[in-house]
């Protein structure tokens, strides 16, 4: 039996539904086939904070937040800043792909030599190799 492949899925991706009309878990169905959602305990963090900032990003941020919380796995990381965790997550191989639509987290994820998910087009996910 294959373990399933791990995805960490940032702030900005669990907020795509509400921003960018993204249907995130459909998307990533389409490109993994079977995958295992994972998020550090910092995202689910920064998602609460933002919940309480009203307005489009809190209502992003609320619906992210609850996606998050039915449909993850959530780890600790020793990074308390989410951005961190993430790359900390990519670096350790305890993910194999990070969804974020942050270039610069981008960058750092790639530079730690792990794909990244990210918006292709208006509502399309697509991997980009290190």
């Amino acid at each position: 039996m294959s373990t399933p492949t791990r995805v960490a899925i940032d702030t900005s991706a669990l907020m795509m539904p509400v921003e960018l009309d993204v249907r995130l878990f459909e998307e990533l169905e389409r490109l993994l086939d079977s995958f295992e959602p994972t998020i550090p305990q910092a995202v689910l963090e920064e998602l609460r904070r933002l919940s309480e900032t009203g307005g489009q990003e809190g209502t992003a941020a609320t619906v992210g937040h609850d996606l998050a919380t039915e449909r993850c796995l959530v780890v600790d990381t020793e990074a308390s800043y989410a951005d961190d965790a993430l790359v900390e997550l990519a670096r350790e191989g305890t993910v194999d792909y990070v969804v974020t639509n942050d270039r610069p987290l981008r960058d750092r994820v790639l530079e730690a030599s792990r794909p990244v998910i990210a918006l292709r087009g208006r509502n399309k996910l697509a991997i980009t190799q290190p």
